[in-house]
């Protein structure tokens, strides 16, 4: 386990945009990190600036260490496309009913021709109408490898109004589900999945708090949880300052007051 934790929301919407107002803000914790924290997050933040220089395209990110409360926000309430990120506010709603008894993780479903949509990868291998899987298996096809037929399994049984619900009770207005994955007509009618960097970060920190479920299931849905793919050049920017963050904070928990790290092991190397 870490000692230190973060959230981390970034989005990369490809395309003209409108000019934005909204620039990197960092608010000061309580306490003020020390100064070679502060040397490793200015390094970082050039990471970001240099990743939103070479991408054609809306970067937005938003990362709060949830240790001390230092935040980095880089055009973080702009309302941007989220990808596979909404895909975070799914497995919530999913692991809400099976904490209230609605649903159990248990429940056996049959894949069908139907269900099998672009993006599926694991889930076009099987074999519709013979292969069976709990919701468990589902969800974690939807997390790990971002599976697009898994997720929209994941939608029917949950309800896109619930996921919804789930959020507003969160008060974060700016966090919609509109359309199942891969529906490109809806995408086209302007139906899309949209929310702001800041307040997906909120929802992982509410998660994270047990804002949203009790201690069992907290730690669970941080277990299965995992990075999201994303479209290919927003997805590249997105995993360099991922990337560049964990490494951060890694560093950040195994190491001394005086910066040494005495962990001997290295999240720069496999």
């Amino acid at each position: 386990m870490l000692k230190r934790v973060f959230c981390l929301a970034m989005f990369a919407a490809m395309g003209a945009c409108a000019p934005l107002e909204c620039r990197a803000q960092q608010s000061s914790p309580e306490k003020a990190p020390q100064e070679k924290e502060q040397i490793l997050w200015q390094k970082l933040e050039a990471t970001i600036n240099d990743a939103d220089h070479h991408l054609d395209g809306v970067l937005g990110v938003a990362i709060l260490d949830l240790s001390t409360g230092q935040r980095y926000l880089f055009h973080a309430d702009e309302v941007l496309p989220t990808a596979s990120s909404i895909k975070i506010a799914i497995l919530a709603e999913l692991y809400r009913q099976v904490q209230q008894g609605k649903l159990k993780f248990g429940d056996l479903y049959t894949l069908q021709q139907a269900d099998l949509v672009g993006g599926s990868g694991i889930a076009e291998a099987l074999t519709p109408g013979v292969t069976r899987l709990t919701l468990r298996d589902v969800a974690a096809l939807m997390i790990s490898v971002s599976d697009n037929s898994a997720t929209n399994i994941i939608i029917d049984r949950v309800g896109m109004e619930n996921v919804n619900a789930l959020v507003d009770s969160l008060g974060l207005t700016h966090v919609r589900l509109r359309r199942k994955m891969m529906d490109l007509k809806a995408a086209a009618e302007g139906r899309e999945n949209i929310a702001t960097p800041r307040e997906m970060m909120t929802l992982l920190e509410d998660l994270y708090r047990g804002k949203v479920l009790n201690k069992t299931f907290t730690e669970d849905f941080f277990k299965l949880t995992t990075y999201l793919r994303h479209e290919k050049e927003g997805g590249e920017a997105i995993i360099r300052i991922a990337t560049a963050a964990y490494q951060m904070f890694d560093r950040l928990s195994r190491a001394s007051e005086f910066g040494r790290v005495i962990s001997p092991h290295d999240s720069s190397t496999p």
